[in-house]
């Protein structure tokens, strides 16, 4: 029997829905909440007494952890795979696709 480990970052607030998605796929699965840093919107935090503001350095990210069976790897994939990015440009840097990543 052959097994793969699938690990995916996403954003915090997908956690419910991707959860769901697998929940019944997978013996069971691991969330790990933290913060990262991409090239993605962070949020723009309210400070001093509400007077103030400041960018948030950090996003806040989970990654999912689990290990299928070969034959469930693309199941999976597809279930956690919430949207598709059919192109993607850095306003900055004007590259588009893979190279603004």
């Amino acid at each position: 029997m052959r097994m793969k480990r699938i690990e995916a970052t996403i954003q915090h607030d997908k956690t419910g829905a991707v959860s769901d998605a697998i929940k019944d796929m997978v013996g069971g699965f691991t969330i790990l909440e933290g913060n990262g840093r991409g090239s993605g919107d962070r949020q723009t935090i309210r400070a001093g007494r509400g007077t103030g503001t400041f960018v948030a350095e950090f996003n806040k990210v989970a990654t999912i952890s689990t290990i299928v069976d070969d034959s469930k790897v693309e199941a999976v994939i597809n279930a956690i795979s919430v949207s598709t990015v059919d192109d993607v440009r850095n306003i900055a840097s004007k590259k588009r696709g893979s190279e603004a990543l």
